[in-house]
């Protein structure tokens, strides 16, 4: 097994603190300072780096290290835009990459500034040892994934392929610590579900807002937005669902191992979620791998306040499980709160899933295992979006392994987006390791 140099890992974390410094919040992003850096990092150690820019300022950077075999590329990739932070609600100010507590402070520590470091330092390391792989690795940090990819990923595919083109890719949102029970799993993202946002608008009959109305279009729409945002959808177990929950439920033991492979059969699956399952956070987890979802997120009606308006307008964010559509959604929306609307797709992106019985897949799985025998690995369905996505469409076998052993009681899913995100010292450390152990190991074919 890899092990960093105190001094590699001093590097390793100034990188990661730097990276920080840039405010690349998104919107507006403008990571081209980050992408010059990330790029002057690759071309000190003798990679030539590309910077690419989809609009002035919107900067993705792509470095190469040749292999010597015929095997296809490996791509790490990372995204350097962040979703914005208030900074009043912060211990440390969120652009400040302070050290405290054993940990890096910062927006972008965990996304996803800390696997470009990571990636970085990989790469860096492989250079420095002139280390020769039976395929190039390539080390891509785009810009804008935070807001749908457009300038960053998506470009990229569409544009400059031949920059990105390769047969696997490692990205975020996988290979951290999930504690369930005293035990310790670690999800690869094998897949991820599509969108389908929805515009729902009710109409009715204007009138001056002294005179009751619990008919107008407003108190409909309120009551829609309710129903939508408490009901569970129908269950539509995917293969890496079943595998996900069938794998855990028998390391767990039981009454587990009995009880989890239930929930991804139809007729009871239901059932176990809504009364069996009591933790928020687990249930909600497990409700968007087995379900499409719904949210209301944007409500628009009126414009004084006594007119009652004669149209109101609700927004829905919909996500996908893979090989369901939009009409699928809309059906499942109607059967929720019937048809007494008008309603517009969007925008819809369909879901994916990668097989995880793969050499790639195999390496992470015997890495992880070295590294904590008592960890166990398991392929996972991201209920979000990543750049995932758009690599997908090159035919490229996408995983999302950013690996991170968490203290017991971090939770990861409260530190994306999160007030206070941070990454702990000795996590990072154990993500390059392992990220390295895959690289070379991988790499040597």
């Amino acid at each position: 097994m890899f092990q960093l140099s105190d001094e590699e890992f001093r590097e390793a974390t100034a990188l990661l603190q730097d990276l920080i410094r840039f405010d690349t919040s998104n919107p507006p992003g403008n990571e081209l300072p980050a992408a010059q850096y990330v790029a002057g990092v690759l071309e000190a150690e003798g990679i030539v780096p590309e910077l690419v820019e989809a609009e002035p300022g919107r900067a993705s950077v792509v470095g190469r290290l040749r292999g010597e075999g015929g095997a296809r590329p490996l791509l790490l990739s990372s995204h350097l835009d962040v979703v914005p932070a208030v900074e009043g609600e912060w211990t440390h100010p969120p652009f400040s990459a302070v050290e405290a507590e054993g940990c890096i402070w910062g927006r972008g520590t965990v996304d996803m500034k800390g696997m470009t470091a990571m990636g970085l330092t990989v790469m860096r390391l492989l250079a420095r040892k002139g280390y020769s792989l039976d395929r190039d690795i390539i080390l891509a940090a785009v810009a804008d994934e935070e807001a749908g990819c457009t300038h960053g990923s998506a470009h990229l595919v569409q544009h400059r392929r031949e920059l990105i083109d390769a047969e696997y890719v490692i990205n975020e949102v996988g290979g951290f610590t999930l504690e369930v029970k005293g035990k310790r799993f670690y999800p690869i993202q094998v897949g991820e579900k599509g969108i389908a946002w929805l515009r729902l608008c009710f109409r009715g009959t204007p009138g001056h807002g002294s005179l009751p109305a619990p008919e107008s279009c407003v108190a409909r729409l309120a009551d829609a937005a309710g129903k939508l945002a408490r009901s569970r959808l129908p269950i539509h177990p995917t293969e890496v669902a079943r595998e996900f929950i069938g794998e855990m439920g028998r390391e767990l033991g039981f009454p587990e191992s009995l009880v989890m492979p239930l929930l991804s059969t139809p007729g009871r699956g239901g059932f176990v979620l809504d009364h069996l399952v009591k933790n928020p956070e687990q249930k909600a987890s497990l409700q968007a791998t087995l379900c499409n979802t719904v949210n209301p997120t944007i409500i628009r009606a009126g414009s004084k306040i006594n007119v009652v308006p004669g149209e109101a307008v609700l927004e829905l964010d919909g996500r996908l499980l893979p090989g369901r559509t939009a009409s699928d959604l809309v059906a499942e929306v109607q059967g929720v709160i019937g048809r007494d609307f008008e309603i517009e797709v969007i925008r819809e992106a369909s879901g994916a899933v990668h097989s995880w019985k793969t050499p790639l897949f195999e390496s992470i799985r015997d890495v992880i295992k070295e590294r904590d025998p008592d960890g166990v690995v398991l392929p996972y369905l991201v209920p979000g979006f990543t750049d995932s996505r758009c690599y997908a469409e090159t035919g490229a076998t996408c995983y999302g392994f950013y690996p991170l052993r968490l203290p017991e009681g971090m939770v990861f899913s409260r530190l994306f987006h999160g007030t206070d995100e941070r990454i702990p010292l000795e996590s990072f450390r154990f993500g390059i390791e392992a990220l390295y152990d895959v690289v070379t190991r991988f790499g040597e074919g």
